[in-house]
This record gives C-alpha cells, structure tokens and sequence, in this order.
C-alpha cells in the first residue's frame, strides 16, 4: 500500500546512455557555470534539493535544468509557466493553481514516494503525468523503521542523552525489552511495509500485517494477513506503512489505539497525518501507548513540540529516504522518467 498503490515509474535502472561518465552537453543549469551548446528538448524546473549528480545526468541527456528551491506558492505560479516538467519532493505543494499556471507541462516528478502534496484531480484534467521514484527509498525507509523499534524497545535515546547530561540511568533504563518473539503489526504491506516484515521475521519476531487492499486470511510478502481489527489487539509493536485517507484524514485516531495491546509500541514512518497525534498524545499519557517513535509530522518541522519533547517519544526529521544509497536510486528513476517523457 505504501509504495504500490501509486503509479510506477518503470523500470528503475538508469539507461546507459546517460551515464554519467559521458560528457555532458546541452547542460544550462542556472545555479551552476555551464551553457548551452546545443537546442534542448525541453526545459525542467528543480524545486526540491536533489543531488548534483542527478542534474548532471539529466542535462547530459539534453534536457535544460533549472534549480530554483523554496519558492513560494505565488513565485512558483509565476514560474511554472515555462516548464515542460517539474520535480518536487515532500515540501513544494503543488496546488490546483500552479499546475494550471503550467501551460507547458507535461511531467510532475515527485522525488520519493508519498504524492499527497500534488493536485492529482487538477493534473489529470490537463493531461499531466504525474509519476513518483517508489522503489529508490524502500530499503532506507525500512531499515530506520526497523532502528525505531530497536530505539523503542531499549530506550536507546534516552540512555544516551542521560549519559551525555552526566547521569548514568541503569536502574531507571532496566525495563527494555527484546524484539524476538515480539508479535508486529504492519499496517500496509506494499514494498516497504514487506520489507520491514521480511527484516523483522529474521530476528525471530512474529509478524503480521493489515492492509485494505489484501483479502484477510491469506499471505503476502511472507505475512499473515489479518483484518485490522484483529492485528491491533495483538501487536506487541505496531508499524505504520499506509498513505493519508483520500479526505485528508488520520487514518489511525482515537478507536484504532483504543483497540491496540495495552503498552503497544508504536511507529510512523509513513505519513504526517496518518496518526492522529492528539490521540496518541493522550495514548502516550495514560500509558495505553508504552512509547513511539514519529519520522514524520502532521506539519513539518512541527511547531506544536509536545509530542517531539515527550519523554516516551523518540522523534526523527523526516529522514527515512535519506540515505546515500536511497538518494543515488532516486536520481537514476528521476533521470529515467524526465528523458523517457521529454
């Protein structure tokens, strides 16, 4: 659900004829020092920081790379018009009124996977391929979920930052524990939500997942499929893999927790939003959630702190994609896309 609900962007090894050992020509990037030297197919505005590597490929394929980040809404109005595509990730919001300002576009490329920060209604009714890069963060994404639930599990912050303030909390730390034998719940399992699973299921945890589009009762990715109503009373630990709700709307709130073991630990490293954070600020305080760990918020960066400095809470900033590994991936299906459309 996480990553195969939304639409692929093909194969994701880079076409040879782009490497990026071949010179580069037709190259115009605005923040760099090369010029045209020959007609370019087609122009592309970079609103997001992505790597350098990745603009030069894309200008070696001809293709006129402009880098402009933190615009505005209203500057990116102003702008979009003289762009056949455009990339994006999580912090540009393309609305109904850029993409309409966009006389020209054909491609939006959202750098990651999440989408809910696009129009889709108001691309598709212009005829504006909106496409996404799912496969380049999966292993990252997994991988620092699977380090949160370690984190949870044997208060690892907190030790840490107890140490560091001159304290030494072995008596106040000694209540961890393992992860072996630990039933999770996944909540989605598409690409990330299984490989979390197939990670989780080696160190001897028990795992299960829920997911709306799966029929209960069978398996996939190697996991028991259940009904959401019967995973959460059994989850030792609980992994949130699942977009936003169509309307916007926390998909897991007040009766989704209430359900929940008592003392579950919870995770989200899928969406700001998806968990309702009032209901697990309450959870957090009457001991129903034991502790959590949040890579993303319903704003980014939050404003409202109170869940970022609970005790029981371990926060991130919205690093799962952001490995080198996953920002190499991610250039190569940006590439892809841009050169395949343009």
């Amino acid at each position: 659900m996480d990553s195969q609900r939304i639409q692929s962007s093909a194969a994701w090894e880079y076409a040879t004829a782009v490497q990026a050992e071949q010179p580069i020509v037709g190259r115009r990037r605005r923040c760099g020092t090369d010029t045209v030297l020959r007609m370019d197919r087609g122009r592309v505005l970079i609103c997001d920081p992505i790597p350098a590597t990745v603009i030069e490929r894309i200008s070696a394929g001809g293709l006129q790379v402009d880098e402009r980040v933190d615009l505005s809404p209203e500057e990116l109005e102003g702008l979009i018009g003289d762009y056949d595509a455009i990339v994006v990730r999580s912090a540009t919001k393309l609305g109904e009124r850029q993409i309409a300002a966009g006389r020209r576009l054909r491609v939006i490329v959202r750098a990651g996977v999440g989408t809910d920060n696009i129009d889709f209604p108001a691309a598709a009714s212009r005829g504006i391929a909106v496409l996404n890069t799912p496969r380049a963060p999966t292993v990252s994404v997994a991988e620092l979920s699977l380090g949160l639930l370690f984190a949870l599990a044997r208060r690892i912050p907190q030790a840490d930052a107890a140490l560091k303030s001159g304290t030494w909390p072995k008596k106040e730390l000694s209540d961890g524990i393992e992860l072996e034998g630990k039933t999770l719940g996944i909540l989605g399992v598409g690409r990330i939500g299984g490989a979390l699973g197939r990670r989780a299921s080696a160190l001897g945890m028990v795992v299960v997942g829920a997911d709306k589009e799966l029929e209960p009762a069978g398996r996939f990715e190697g996991l028991e499929i259940l009904p959401l109503g019967d995973l959460l009373p059994r989850a030792d630990f609980v992994s949130v893999h699942i977009p936003l709700g169509e309307d916007g709307r926390a998909q897991i709130g007040r009766e989704e927790i209430a359900r929940m073991k008592d003392g579950v630990l919870l995770v989200n490293c899928a969406r700001g939003g998806v968990v309702d954070e009032e209901a697990l600020l309450e959870a957090l305080e009457s001991g129903k959630v034991r502790g959590a760990a949040l890579d993303v918020f319903a704003e980014e960066p939050p404003r409202d702190l109170r869940l970022v400095r609970h005790p029981r809470v371990v926060c991130t900033a919205h690093m799962g994609a952001s490995t080198q590994e996953a920002q190499a991936r991610m250039g190569m299906e940006i590439a892809q896309i841009l050169l395949e459309r343009l």
